[in-house]
Order: structure tokens, then C-alpha cells, then sequence
């Protein structure tokens, strides 16, 4: 007893610098015993823990601890990780951006080169038709009379050539489109004739005017006007040789042949006038034409119904229909065109003996059929057919009761290769120079008034002079 009393003065004393933090007290327990009582606060704990619990709050402490370093180092290094790779997929993503453009031009020039191709595939098919429709060798004497019945083309079949597209819409001026764009040049359609002797040239006499002769020489083009906009590619400028008032012999008529709907014709005081585009009248057909065919005799315009094998007489002073019939059998819209195409399936011409069809039907086989037609009913009068095959020449008229054809409507110079003579029924090759000159040649049609041929080349309107033989010398 006298031990714990000095051991507790001894404690307090010690712990008089303390006293803030230490109490000393005295109870007497539950048996009634005396107890002393000293208590110091701990330095370090807050509350005395319980069993084992300084070795969880050690623990905790050193697990708090690790936790703070790891999460410490993990997140240095997770940073710099994540900001190379946000950097490494911007790269990446830019990359792919530029790519994605670079693939993007390459498919629109590659959808631009298949578009150009096809264009030219469907040109390198159409002149495959038209090569196939070419007979490996003509006959030496193509012709023949209708009324013979034996002489008729033996070589190919019944073969439809190119046909050239024509433009869509309401009207000539809506969104016309030009053929001629379209499959260019075709040089390969100049055919060779074989050459034949022709009389000399004769100088004209007087009266000489009034007398027929054998096609001689045609002179270079003279140029008379360019027609404006795309619907003059290709046209029919005319002169009546035979003209009935109103009209005079001077009255120049010209028809812009592109368009769907062709119905304009035209009127000029002289030539003078159309070089200077100034029309004296415009008339508005019924119907509308079918390509560069039509032609001016005796105060009517012939021409061709479009789509149709019919045949109109308009009247240029009434201004009205005055006879129609179709033409048996005929091939239209691009059976048996030129080799320009142009739908130019029925060939209307004048020359000193009258009005005159040139086209072809399925028994003649692509074959030239030469009708003479009355000019006021438009019946046929008589026909003769020719194995000149008409898809292979460029264009015909008639001078005389002659059918001439013409070997290219592309070449500069190229020549009149066949004549057909419907007095003995006989056709022969000849070499007659003629010149393209602008090189897109879509009519040509004769004038017996003042011996000239007219023709429209590639929206030129241009004439050429010529020169028949003596007839005595035939």
C-alpha cells in the first residue's frame, strides 16, 4: 500500500510539467476496496483501440500509404500515356482524313473517265454496225431498171445502219443537241470508185441552157452564210427553179434541220438578204420535217413528215397542205439514211425533168430506189432500182435524169463516185472532184435554173457551179 502511494507522488510529480494532460483519482471499487487512478492523455492516439486494433490501424495506415504512391505513379504514368495516345489517334485520324479526300478525288475523276468511255464505246459500236454493213466488194455496173427486175444488189443482207439520235423537247430552241458531236469524223466512210473516162468540157453555147448534159466538173464551194445556234448544224437552203407568185425566182428559203420538232421555214428577198440574216417572212409548217430531205418546185415545199413515210406538198402561197401520200414501202427514221445519218431516209430533188424520191425499201435491201413523182399528187410515176447501197454514200441529187451520188460528207476532197441513168437504166463509177469544205456535208441539192448545186456544210450555206458535157458527145 505504502508502495503504490509512493509510486502515484512520484508519477505525479514527474508530472507537473504535464498536469494539463494528467488526472489522478481515487474510488473505492465494488467490494469497497480504496483504488488510486492516474491517467495520461496519449500523444498519438485519440482513443485506445481495441483488441488487435493497432495492427489494423498500422495496416490501414501503410495501405493508405501504398494506395497514395500507386495511385501517384499509376496516374503520372497513365497521363503521359493517354496524351500519346489522343496524340498517336489525332495522327491517325488526320491521315485517314487525307486519304479519304485523295480517294474521293480519284473517284470522281474515275467516274468522269467511265463516263467518257462509255461515250466512246457506244461511237466505237455504232461504226462497228456501220463497218459491218459495208459489202466487202461492189459491183463493177451497180443498177439496174425496175422493169429488168434481174438486176439488183447480190451482195449483203438487209442490214440497218447507224441510226443517228435526234434531240428531244417541245420545240427546235429547247435543249437541241447535235449528232455530229457525238461520233465526230468517220473518214472510214469515204468509199473508192473506179475511175472512168468522161468527155472533155465543151464551152456553152448559146441555148445551151436549155439542153441536159452529163455531170462534167463542179466548181469549189462559194460560201453564202453561216447559220447561228446549234439548230443550224445542219439544214436545207433553197430556190425554186420554177416559182410561182407571190414568190420570185431571187426568194431564197432556208430550214434549220436540228431540233424534234422542225416546223420554221424561212423566207429571204435574195441571197443578199440571208448572208445578212434578215427574213422577209417565217412560216410555220403544219407538220413537222424530217431531216435535210426537203426541197422548193413550183411554189410548193416537199418534204417528209416526221417519223413517218409520208409525203407533203405545202403550198407557200396559201400556206397549207395541198397533197399527202406515204411512199410505198420506204424506209424511214433511220432504216436507210446516208452515211451521215441524220434520218435522212427520203431524199426529196428536182432537175429538168421534174420532182423525184431518192430512198430505199426492204426488197431493194438497202439498195437506191430512183420514183418519179407527180409534183401535184405525189403518186409515183416510175421507179428504178440500183444496188448503189444508200448507207454507203454520203448524199445524192439529179441533174438530167442522173442520179448522182456523193462518196463522203466528211473528207475535204473527195469525189461524185456513181451515176445511175434512168434512160438506159445503167449505172457506172465515176471520180467527179468535189470539196467539203467545212467538212460536214448534210445537203446537197441541184438547180436546174441556174445550174448550181446547193449544200449545207457543217452550218455553212455554200453553192457550187456545174458543168454538163455536150449532149451530142454522149
Amino acid at each position: 500500500m505504502r508502495f503504490l502511494t509512493a509510486l502515484c507522488l512520484f508519477c505525479l510529480l514527474a508530472s507537473i510539467p504535464a498536469q494539463d494532460r494528467a488526472s489522478f483519482r481515487r474510488s473505492n471499487d465494488r467490494s469497497g476496496r480504496c483504488q488510486y487512478s492516474f491517467t495520461v492523455d496519449s500523444p498519438t492516439e485519440a482513443s485506445c483501440p481495441g483488441p488487435g486494433g493497432a495492427d489494423i490501424q498500422a495496416l490501414q495506415s501503410r495501405l493508405t500509404l501504398l494506395e497514395a504512391l500507386v495511385s501517384r505513379l499509376a496516374g503520372g504514368e497513365t497521363g503521359t500515356g493517354t496524351m500519346g495516345k489522343q496524340a498517336a489517334l489525332q495522327e491517325k485520324y488526320a491521315q485517314v482524313a487525307a486519304e479519304r479526300t485523295r480517294l474521293q478525288r480519284d473517284k470522281e475523276r474515275l467516274d468522269a473517265q467511265v463516263q467518257e468511255l462509255q461515250g466512246r464505246l457506244s461511237e466505237l459500236q455504232l461504226e462497228a454496225q456501220r463497218l459491218r454493213a459495208k459489202p466487202c466488194q461492189l459491183s463493177s455496173s451497180p443498177g439496174g431498171s425496175l422493169q429488168g427486175g434481174d438486176q439488183r444488189a447480190s451482195s449483203g443482207s438487209s442490214i440497218f445502219p447507224h441510226l443517228v439520235s435526234r434531240p428531244g423537247g417541245p420545240s427546235e430552241t429547247a435543249g437541241a443537241s447535235d449528232p455530229s458531236w457525238q461520233f465526230g469524223r468517220a473518214a472510214y466512210q469515204e468509199f473508192k470508185a473506179e475511175v472512168t473516162e468522161l468527155p472533155a468540157p465543151r464551152p456553152n453555147r448559146k441555148g445551151d441552157e436549155d439542153r441536159c448534159g452529163e455531170l462534167v466538173s463542179v466548181s469549189d464551194p462559194e460560201t453564202h452564210r453561216k447559220a447561228d445556234g446549234i439548230s443550224g448544224k445542219y439544214g436545207m437552203w433553197l430556190q425554186d427553179p420554177n416559182p410561182i407568185a407571190p414568190y420570185g425566182p431571187k426568194t431564197v428559203w432556208r430550214m434549220d434541220a436540228v431540233g424534234a420538232d422542225v416546223r420554221q421555214l424561212f423566207a429571204y428577198e435574195d441571197k443578199e438578204q440571208l448572208a445578212r440574216g434578215f427574213p422577209t417572212k417565217v412560216l410555220l409548217l403544219p407538220e413537222p420535217v424530217e431531216s435535210t430531205g426537203a426541197t422548193v418546185y413550183r411554189g410548193s415545199l416537199y418534204y417528209q413528215r416526221r417519223r413517218s413515210r409520208t409525203l407533203l406538198r405545202y403550198d407557200l402561197a396559201s400556206e397549207s397542205v395541198a397533197a399527202r401520200r406515204d411512199l410505198p414501202h420506204a424506209g424511214f427514221h433511220g432504216q436507210y439514211p446516208y452515211s451521215w445519218g441524220g434520218y435522212t431516209d427520203i431524199d426529196l430533188a428536182v432537175d429538168e425533168q421534174g420532182l423525184w424520191a431518192i430512198y430505199s425499201t426492204s426488197k431493194a435491201k438497202g439498195g437506191i430506189v430512183l420514183s418519179q413523182l407527180d409534183p401535184h399528187s405525189l403518186e409515183i410515176r416510175r421507179s428504178w432500182e440500183t444496188n448503189i447501197r444508200k448507207n454507203m454514200v454520203a448524199n445524192a441529187f439529179v441533174i438530167c435524169g442522173r442520179l448522182y451520188t456523193l462518196a463522203s460528207y466528211s473528207a475535204p476532197n473527195t469525189t461524185i463516185n456513181y451515176t445511175f441513168d434512168t434512160a438506159t437504166g445503167q449505172s457506172k463509177a465515176v471520180a467527179i472532184p468535189f470539196r467539203n469544205l467545212y467538212r460536214y456535208n448534210s445537203m446537197v441539192d441541184y438547180n436546174y435554173a441556174n445550174r448550181k448545186l446547193y449544200a449545207w456544210d457543217n452550218f455553212h450555206m455554200v453553192s457550187y457551179d456545174v458543168q454538163l458535157g455536150d449532149p451530142d458527145n454522149i
